[in-house]
């Protein structure tokens, strides 16, 4: 009994050298488990800010920029909302129009005009359909391509599927068709004359009995196709009155015409959307007679030019050199916005 309590004694006096002689093990293994939990958590955050920056990113890529996109990769890990309040002054304005489908923007920046309803129908979560319209095709600003390749370069790790095991080679079993039996044909005699029902030839709609339908309308990729300014030579070859289109607005491609939906315009105005005809022609020296007919002439002229500007987006301006032809303009129709320019 003295031995097995001997025993005893040992074992237990064991048990407890060892409970505490390792104090640490148990803050040991704590720690350690916590460390990898708050790597997988950075991990998880860090992957989760790289979809965001490619998200925003390739968004931004279906929009033209002045600066190739340097500010939009500047701060492509912000939220998308103050991404394009920081980078919208580098948006090229001349070639994006935007639409209040939901009629949100406009109450909300109610008093702040155009660049405000343009701020908050960009800066909106998800983009209605036909809200934001670019003109022209949009190339992909250097700065976001090189950060896209980045990111795709980068990629992440796949899990490898298992290995596949090696499968039997087998043979195709030959197929084999049942081959129906031959049955007799009855004949079939022909329907006598009598019973063949004759039919009426159509005859078909002449004169006002029957109208043509209605034109299809344009397309909205139509309408923007034909509303794009396309730089043309200028027509004619009048230097005084080229030299006048290139330098007074001034023109955006010097010794070019702007042509929108198959018409000349004398320039595009560098800057804003503003299309121009300019007249520059001694006025002045005129006979009564001439001058009457100068003006209703270039009265209907410039109509047609100004309906196309307007369906399409831009504001006209005429420009005249002598106060007397723009008072006789105006005189015939007031609506127009003509002013005196420094051409001779």
């Amino acid at each position: 009994m003295r031995a097995v309590r001997a025993v005893l004694a040992v074992v237990l006096w064991l048990q407890l050298a060892c409970a505490t002689s390792y104090p640490m093990g148990g803050t040991l293994t704590g720690t350690a488990r916590n460390w990898r939990r708050e790597g997988r958590a950075r991990v998880a955050a860090e992957e989760l800010r790289e979809d965001l920056v490619v998200t925003h990113l390739r968004r931004a890529a279906k929009l033209p920029w002045t600066d190739g996109g340097r500010c939009v990769v500047e701060e492509a890990g912000q939220p998308w909302a103050d991404l394009v309040e920081r980078c919208y002054h580098a948006l090229d304005h001349e070639r994006v129009r935007f639409r209040d489908t939901t009629g949100r923007c406009s109450v909300a920046s109610a008093g702040a005009g155009a660049l405000g309803i343009g701020l908050c129908v960009l800066a909106a979560p998800e983009l209605a359909v036909g809200a934001v319209v670019v003109v022209g095709v949009v190339v992909v600003g250097f700065a976001i391509s090189e950060a896209l390749e980045a990111y795709e370069k980068r990629g992440r790790p796949q899990v490898r599927p298992p290995p596949t095991l090696p499968v039997p080679e087998t043979r195709p079993v030959p197929e084999t068709r049942h081959v129906p039996e031959a049955q007799p044909v009855t004949e079939t005699k022909p329907a006598p004359p009598e019973l063949k029902k004759k039919r009426r030839p159509k005859t078909k709609p002449e004169g006002d009995d029957w109208p043509p339908g209605p034109a299809p309308e344009p397309t909205e990729r139509e309408r923007e196709r034909k509303c794009e300014a396309i730089p043309v030579p200028h027509k004619g070859g009048n230097k005084a009155h080229n030299t006048c289109a290139d330098g007074y607005p001034p023109n955006r491609w010097p010794g070019m015409d702007a042509q929108v939906d198959g018409k000349n315009f004398d320039a595009l105005q560098v800057g804003v959307r503003v299309l121009w005809e300019l007249k520059v022609e001694y006025f002045d020296d005129y006979s009564d007679f001439l001058k009457r007919m100068t003006v209703e002439k270039e009265i209907k002229e410039f109509k047609v030019y100004r309906d196309i500007a307007l369906a399409c987006g831009y504001d006209f301006k005429v420009g005249v050199i002598s106060e007397a032809h723009k008072a006789a303009l105006l005189d015939v129709d007031a609506t127009f916005d003509i002013v005196l320019t420094w051409c001779k």
